[in-house]
């Protein structure tokens, strides 16, 4: 990468200041290193040497900002950023308006539950902000490294021009054609928060195999995709059902039906144990 060779490394303690980026829509459907497929709206990091996956607290030096990332692919290919976020976590961690950005990576053990949500491409909960007098420190280190260029983005000039990662290997990787594998549906996949009391598609139509039982009235909502086979995946990894909009291009996550609101609490309860903190509580119908 940029003419160095970087050996992958398990560093238990690994904890580094340094500039980020992001990569998104321009390499969506790409493979990452390790053979997933990149989704720019999911909560996932290209790094050099980290093993794949890890999991590493990212922080936002001018803010404080912390949020949970899983590192699946290789990457920045440019020696003076140390690790490349996709859009969605740079957009969680409040940076994604910016070119590069100051950051603290260290390596965590986050519970299972916080894996299978960045694994499903949701977000874990959100860190505490780390404290003032622990930032002035951080921030003098990041002072003492030369600053970081902002990246072009690859989607902004033809793949013959670009500087590009021509490994074979990662979600940056774009091969020297005009055919460049990028997905043709930029919402494949992606994960929808939808606001509560606002109605996002039409009323379901009545389904055999999707319909509400009778004796329930209450539902749980975990999350909400755009590609069934996310959904099906969260649901089996959480014990949930999944149940389609009306014109199949909603898939929703539910635990459920209830027949009491104290039998819906305690199933909310059970989705916000597992880290969905955005799961609530519907009518059934």
């Amino acid at each position: 990468m940029g003419g160095k060779t970087y050996t992958p490394e398990d560093v238990a303690s690994y904890d580094e200041v340094g500039y980020a980026s992001w990569y998104g829509q321009e390499l969506a459907g790409n493979s990452t290193a390790n053979g997933e497929t990149f989704n720019p709206d999911g909560i996932s990091a290209a790094h050099k040497t980290l093993p794949l996956p890890t999991y590493v607290e990212v922080t936002a030096l001018d803010t404080g900002r912390t949020i949970l990332v899983r590192v699946n692919d290789r990457g920045p290919f440019a020696n003076d950023r140390l690790i490349d976020l996709s859009h969605g976590a740079a957009k969680q961690l409040g940076i994604d308006r910016k070119g590069v950005a100051g950051v603290r990576v260290r390596k965590v053990n986050p519970n299972e539950q916080e894996r299978a949500v960045l694994r499903s491409g949701a977000a874990a909960t959100q860190r505490i902000d780390t404290p003032d007098s622990l930032l002035s420190i951080l921030r003098k280190n990041l002072a003492k490294l030369p600053t970081a260029k902002a990246p072009d983005r690859q989607i902004s000039r033809p793949v013959e021009t670009a500087q590009v990662n021509n490994s074979g290997v990662g979600a940056s990787y774009v091969p020297v054609s005009n055919n460049v594998p990028i997905s043709s549906q930029k919402n494949a996949g992606k994960f929808i928060v939808e606001q509560a009391g606002k109605p996002t598609v039409s009323k379901p139509k009545p389904s055999p195999t999707k319909k509400t039982s009778s004796s329930g009235q209450y539902v749980v909502q975990v999350a909400a995709f755009s590609n069934k086979a996310r959904a099906d995946a969260l649901a089996r990894q959480i014990g949930a059902k999944v149940i389609s909009g009306a014109n199949g291009s909603i898939w929703r996550v539910r635990y459920g039906p209830y027949a009491t609101t104290d039998d819906a609490k305690a199933g909310l309860a059970q989705a916000q144990k597992r880290g969905y903190n955005e799961a609530r509580i519907l009518r059934a119908n």
